[in-house]
């Protein structure tokens, strides 16, 4: 019996997508939550100027960081109801 297309593989696909979501947001928040380092050896009174590029937003972050968490756990309802549903063929058949 083959089943092509299957949930099992949609559903990993579900819980690789989140998270790489999550380790995406989760990086982008650490990287982010701390001010730039200033070199030790430049004298107090130059200040570093920020860099030109705009950085993301912690509230977007954090959004993304939920997405992630809800994508996969969305994957994980999928490949647990694929496995409740080949359980039951399996029973079936037997």
């Amino acid at each position: 019996m083959e089943i092509s297309g299957n949930a099992f593989s949609a559903g990993l696909s579900g819980i690789q997508a989140g998270q790489r979501r999550v380790e995406q947001a989760a990086g982008e928040i650490a990287g982010n939550s701390l001010p730039p380092r200033q070199p030790e050896q430049s004298p107090p009174a130059q200040q570093v100027e920020p860099s030109a590029t705009p950085r993301p937003e912690l509230a977007e972050n954090l959004v993304a960081l939920a997405q992630g968490r809800n994508e996969v756990q969305a994957g994980a309802r999928v490949v647990e109801t694929a496995d409740e549903v080949l359980g039951t063929l399996i029973d079936t058949r037997a």
